[in-house]
Parts: C-alpha cells; structure tokens; sequence
C-alpha cells in the first residue's frame, strides 16, 4: 500500500487528478452496474415465480384427474411428452418422480416429498435435471374433484433457468461493454478538465522559475474570474509587486547610505591624509591647524557612528523597525526619560513639558528613540535661548520649537529616507531619524506629522493607541510638569 502510495504521489498532478477521476466514475458505474444487474434478476426470478403459479392454476379439475389420477403414472406409457411448456411430474410420497411431459426427469428434493405427504402447502426451488439444465420447480398438492387435498401425491412444473441466465448474461456484458466506455470516456475527461483546470497553475509556475532564473519581477499572470486559482493568481502578482518594491527600496537605500557615508569618509580621508603627509615629510603642521583637523576627524567620526547606528535601527526586521517583545509602556514615563537626555543635547534652551498619564503598547528602546529622534529635531532647529514645548493628553504628544520651520513645499518629504532640507545640509545628522520616528509609530498603530506652527517654528504630532490596562503599580499623577532650570 505504501509502494503505491509513493507511485502515486511521483505522478504529475494532472495525471492523478485524472486517475481519481476514472477511479471515481468506475466505481460509481460499477455500482450503477451491479444493482442494476441484481434489481433485473430479481424481478426475472419472480416473474418465472408468477408464470409458474399462473401455469398451475390454469390445470382444469378434470385434466388433473386425467393426468394425476394414478399416483404411480401407471396410465402412463413410453417416453414423457415431449410438448411445448414447462416440464410435469408427479412426486409420491416416497420420493419417486414420474415425469408426465418433458425432456428429462427432475429429481424429487425433502421439500417436494414434504408437499406429497401433506407436511408443507408448496416448494419453490432451482435443481438440476438429470440432463444437467438448472430447472426452477414449483411443487403444490394434487386436490380431488371436491377440492379435497390428496394426501402421498403432489405435483411439480419446472422451467428452465436459462429463460433468466442468458438475459442476465446478455445484460452483464451489455453493462461491461457500456461501463468501460465510460470509464475511458471519464479518463479522457479527467485529463482534459485537469489540463484546462491547471492551466492557470503551468503559468504561474513558469513564471515563478522564470523570476528564480531571471530575478525579473515584473512578470505578471492575467487574473480570470474570482475563483481559487484567480486568487492565487493575483496573490502571486501582489507578491511580485511587493517584492520589486523591496527591492527597490533597498536599491535606493543602499544608494543613499553610499552617498551620505562617502561625505565623512571623503573628508575624514582627507584630514588623515594631511596628517600622514605631515608626519611622512617632516613638515609640521601649525598647532592649531593640528587641532583643526583633529577636531574635524573626531567630529566626522562621530556622525559616521551615528549615521551607522540609524541605518542598523532602520534595517532591523519586524514590523515596528524593533526586535523586542511588545510590552504595555508608560507613554508619559518614557517622554520623561527622553526629555532628560534631550536637555543634555541643548543645555541652552528652556524645554517645557506637561504629560499625562497614557499607556501603549510597544518596544521601550524603539519608542524611547522615536521620541528622542523627535525631541533632538527640536533641539536642532532651536536658536540659543528659545523655548521646547512638549505636551502629552490622551495619547497625543507634541514637540513645538520655535526654530525657522519647515517650508510648505518640504512638508510631504520629512519622513523619507536621507532626505534633508537644502537649509540644513550644513547642521549634523543623517536623514533618517524622523524616518525611524514614522516605521516606529506606524508598526504601533500610530500615526506621526509634521506641520508649521502658529507664531513660527514646527509642531510635531505623535498619536499612539493606548493599552488595555495600564501596567501594575503605583498610580501616577494626573500631570507631571518637566523644565531646565
């Protein structure tokens, strides 16, 4: 069994498909086949049954005297009639046949002799004639003029079972014969359905070992109908789809992190250069010149690390940009600590904070650095001396500087990638950092924006939804109010 299962499972697709189908549609004819076969030779059996029974009620009260009257067939000379109808004999109660009309003489069963002797009203049965035909044999009491049971004589009317075999004969084969075809017929039918149904399949195959040799995902399948493969067809085009985009967002990532790694590396490069050439041809560079280039290494080294450290929180996996477990995080308490660290950045401005209580779901380290990302933006753009106002109800937290804002037109590309507006090309960063703001919040079920403010300067908007209970503990205060003294 197991063999065959393998063979079967080796087999293409299609070919099984086929072959369950002929196996289904021949078993279901074979069925239809045999009750068929049965239900015809029922009703042939009891229609001899009935014929048999009309054949002795038909015998008239005088010719069963005639020809029963003797119980030993004494009036009876020569051979048995040979006449057209069924064969006639006379059963004693010892056994003995006497064979009235017919071909050959039908020997007497315990049945028959149980009728002669009075002990049963009939016997219904097939036996063989001593010429070997199988006979069907009804046998009945002999009754007297009076309608009076004779008892030690009964009498038998067989028929030959070849009036019922060769029609059933004659039926199986005609049933073989037409059961076959459709078994063929069905097969045929199985492979074309298969052929036709898989069609969709072939193609998405091809294309799929088209795209693994190729790596050209811009292969498509027509998309025909709603049904099941129709879905598997669009699915497999919405894979390739996100798919090319990947890619061509990795493309363009990895072209922008060469781009912005080539400036400090360039220039690291050429201060390094400097100072190798100073020390290789003994020509010494003035002291604060040195200090220069060293301070401008140093400087350049650091952007690079930062730069660094926000492309590997920008590719790690993961829908919120994290790798962490989710975790239910004080939205307030985690504002608190990176508003600390943001006062250590701008010791020079006046930072001003009113959070209340919230609860979200999320990564702390990951949320921690969104919100530092959006704090340090602020911080940035902040002339010395001005004020950092951040405010958190309910879920909304907004950071508002009163730095020179964002122009209209820049708006819709602060979150992408390396962008950088052309006015602050020259202050440190890398342009990923509100990118990294905007994976966070969104894998969170958040929403971030940015927009001009009232007065001046930008106001940034981070919604998160809260948890459904807050984590245990003490209960926090309604308001917690944070500035830089």
């Amino acid at each position: 069994m197991s063999t065959l299962v393998r063979r079967l499972r080796a087999l293409p697709l299609r070919s099984r498909l086929a072959l369950l189908v002929a196996v289904a549609v021949a078993a279901a004819v074979a069925a239809v086949a045999v009750t068929c076969w049965f239900i015809t030779r029922t009703q042939l059996y009891a229609q001899m049954d009935r014929e048999l029974h009309n054949q002795v009620g038909s015998l008239s009260q005088s010719s069963r005297q005639q020809q029963f009257g003797l119980i030993n067939c004494t009036a009876l000379t020569g051979q048995p009639k040979d006449l057209p109808g069924p064969t006639i004999q006379v059963i004693s109660s010892d056994g003995g046949a006497c064979t009235w009309r017919g071909v050959s003489a039908i020997p007497a069963q315990p049945s028959d002799v149980a009728v002669a002797n009075g002990d049963a009203d009939d016997a219904l049965h097939t036996t063989d004639a001593e010429n070997g035909a199988a006979m069907r044999v009804l046998t009945v009491p002999v009754v007297d003029g009076d309608h009076n049971r004779v008892v030690g004589t009964a009498i038998s009317i067989a028929s030959p079972l070849d009036e019922v075999t060769e029609p059933l004969a004659t039926l199986a084969w005609v049933l073989l014969a037409v059961g076959g075809i459709g078994v063929v017929g069905a097969t045929a039918a199985g492979l074309w359905i298969a052929r036709t149904g898989l069609r969709p399949v072939d193609q998405l195959t091809d294309a799929v070992e088209h795209v693994a040799a190729t790596e050209d995902l811009t292969v498509r399948i027509p998309v025909e109908g709603d049904d099941e493969i129709a879905r598997l067809s669009a699915s497999f085009n919405s894979m390739a789809a996100s798919l090319a985009s990947s890619r061509e967002l990795q493309q363009q990532l990895i072209a922008d992190a060469g781009h912005e790694l080539r400036t400090p590396l360039t220039s690291m490069r050429t201060n390094i250069e400097l100072l190798t050439r100073s020390e290789e041809t003994g020509r010494a560079i003035p002291p604060d010149d040195r200090k220069a280039l060293m301070a401008s290494v140093k400087a350049q080294m650091t952007e690079l690390a930062a730069l660094i450290g926000d492309l590997q929180e920008l590719s790690r996996s993961g829908l919120t940009g994290t790798e962490g477990p989710l975790k239910v995080v004080s939205l307030h308490e985690t504002a608190r600590q990176a508003l600390e660290r943001a006062r250590l950045r701008g010791p020079e401005l006046k930072i001003l904070a009113e959070l209340a209580p919230w609860y979200v779901r999320a990564e702390p380290a990951a949320l921690e650095r969104a919100i530092i990302n959006l704090l340090d933006n602020a911080v940035k753009f902040s002339p010395p001396g001005a004020t950092v106002e951040v405010h958190l109800m309910r879920g909304v937290l907004t950071v508002r500087d009163h730095g020179p804002g964002i122009p209209a037109d820049e708006l819709p590309h602060v979150f992408d990638r390396f962008w950088r507006s052309p006015t602050a090309r020259a202050l440190p960063g890398s342009g990923l950092g509100l990118s990294i703001v905007a994976r966070t919040v969104e894998g969170y079920g958040g929403e971030v924006t940015l927009a001009a403010a009232d007065g001046g300067g930008t106001v940034a908007t981070m919604r998160l939804p809260g948890a459904p209970t807050p984590p245990p503990g003490p209960p926090a205060d309604a308001f917690e109010d944070f500035e830089n003294s």
